[in-house]
């Protein structure tokens, strides 16, 4: 099935001419430069000369990793949410797995579950800038059950900020990942209730209406306090990933991410390794399906 969905995708790309970048965008297309600053426990990203981070990522030794404050492209609004009360247990833009081995590592995130072992800046300035954390997650007694390596690039381009992850979990024991309807990649705007916001994905479908749905890419857009326009996180599945297309949680307050562990059980053995790609689009404004879709076609071309 997935095969036939990449090949149909390729198809697609070579008959509608998807691969060429739209005109509009390349002539905005500018050289931003990045620049990382590491202090204790958080990595900051600026802009070169910039005074205020645009991007914060914070790696305490005994707290699940997290982005949180992610400004605006245009560095009008905070579109990122921590600890929120509808879910305390969200925090930002993060990775938290269900039922690795029966233990839920979404819903808990502080010491007894997460172990740091290194947070470090990879590429330090440039176009891209990169960093990476690591991290050790415990079973119920404390072992080690599974290693987390999150590879983090950013990059702003035409106007948009682009973050793209790399995930990879190394098994130190036999792994069975439990069906669930949410785990992995999270993504938490600030949303309270009233606001005027919006989840839809690549084949159309809005808010629940997507939940559990298969689709190559999922947008979550609303209100931002100090804007009169959307603030957008969208997410890019990648068709290396095993569960592509992968299905979506959409919970009732907009809360966005890809969850392979929807699909059902999935297993690792011990010393294997699972890889799990995508790229998430901030950006303002707003982007037709088409527009979303073109950009989504240069993501693939890239990997």
């Amino acid at each position: 099935m997935r095969k036939i969905i990449i090949l149909l995708i390729l198809v697609f790309i070579r008959i509608t001419g998807y691969s060429q970048v739209p005109e509009s965008i390349a002539a905005t297309n500018k050289k931003v430069i990045l620049q990382l600053v590491q202090k204790d426990t958080v990595i900051y990203v600026f802009r070169k000369n910039g005074k205020d981070p645009i991007l914060t990522q914070v790696s305490k030794a005994d707290n699940r990793p997290y982005i949180h404050p992610l400004m605006a492209p245009d560095g009008k609004g905070i579109l990122t949410q921590y600890r929120p009360s509808h879910h305390l247990h969200q925090t930002g833009i993060y990775w938290g797995l269900k039922l690795v081995n029966g233990r839920d590592f979404f819903m808990n995130w502080r010491g007894d579950y997460y172990k740091r072992v290194s947070a470090n800046i990879i590429t330090g300035k440039g176009q891209q800038v990169k960093w990476q954390t690591v991290y050790d997650l415990s079973d119920e007694k404390g072992v080690n059950c599974l290693t987390e390596t999150y590879n983090w690039t950013m990059q702003e381009r035409n106007g948009q900020f682009l973050l793209d992850l790399e995930y990879r979990g190394e098994a130190k024991m036999d792994i069975t990942f439990g069906k669930f309807y949410v785990g992995g990649l999270f993504v938490r705007m600030p949303w309270h209730k009233g606001i005027d916001g919006d989840i839809v994905n690549a084949v159309g479908q809005h808010n629940t209406e997507a939940e559990a749905q298969r689709a190559i890419w999922a947008d979550v857009g609303m209100a931002i306090e100090g804007r009169d326009d959307m603030g957008h996180i969208m997410i890019f599945d990648n068709p290396g990933n095993k569960a592509f297309p992968t299905p979506w949680r959409t919970d009732s307050q907009l809360g966005l991410g890809p969850s392979r562990q929807i699909m059902g059980d999935w297993k690792l053995g011990k010393g294997e390794t699972e890889v799990i790609r995508y790229r998430l689009v901030v950006y303002t404004g707003s982007l037709t399906s088409d527009q979303i879709t073109r950009e989504w076609v240069q993501y693939v071309k890239e990997f």
